[in-house]
């Protein structure tokens, strides 16, 4: 077993455990339902995408938002992805791209964590990724959103649950991914301006859904 599946592994018991001791029951905030999310944002107007029970069973007991943004003179759309968790002690917890989309066809080309700053000044931390399949490239921007902080590791997000659970009785979160296409012949530059410029304006409103 290498070091990430070890690290995994002792991550996941001692969570189990803890969660365990601390009792049945999470503190579960009040929010506003996924489905509130503006659909207009930027000059991009969104339109809900279904997803599928077979997806639904995998990830879980939680509140889910798929969701395509498109804007008059943009030729490719930007695709929106959130799943909140309520609480993570059922077992029901948030999935790391890392691996959804090799499950689908995709392999990573190259990745990197970024630091973004949203229209209100607010620094996030976020991971940026060019994923392709085949011919087929894509920009995804995706982070862990938890009690106010943007994680851009699955490991530290698993770190910062479990310390949240001994000290606010909360495991509530989120996962945010955007993701856009590269149109024929675009740069990867671009694409990563557009998905930016996107999450960046998208960031100040998600307090309302993903509580602090």
């Amino acid at each position: 077993m290498n070091l990430r599946l070890c690290t995994v592994a002792l991550l996941l018991g001692g969570t189990a455990l803890i969660l365990r001791a601390r009792g049945n029951a999470d503190f579960i905030p009040k929010s506003e339902p996924l489905a509130d999310v503006p659909e207009a944002i930027g000059g991009w107007q969104g339109t809900d995408t279904p997803i599928d029970q077979e997806a639904l069973h995998v990830l879980g007991e939680g509140e889910f938002l798929s969701r395509v943004y498109s804007r008059v003179g943009q030729a490719k759309p930007i695709g929106l992805f959130i799943g909140y968790f309520p609480t993570q002690r059922t077992g029901s917890t948030m999935h790391s791209p890392k691996n959804c989309l090799p499950g689908s066809g995709w392999i990573f080309e190259s990745s990197q964590y970024v630091n973004l700053s949203d229209t209100t000044g607010k620094q996030h931390r976020v991971g940026e990724y060019l994923v392709a399949n085949g011919s087929d490239r894509s920009f995804v921007i995706y982070w862990y959103q938890a009690h106010g902080r943007s994680i851009a590791n699955e490991y530290r997000a698993k770190i910062y649950m479990v310390a949240d659970a001994l000290r606010m009785n909360r495991t509530d979160g989120a996962l945010v991914r955007v993701i856009t296409p590269l149109d024929s012949g675009e740069s990867m530059r671009t694409a990563q301006a557009r998905a930016e410029r996107f999450t960046e304006q998208l960031m100040p409103s998600l307090p309302r859904f993903i509580p602090d």
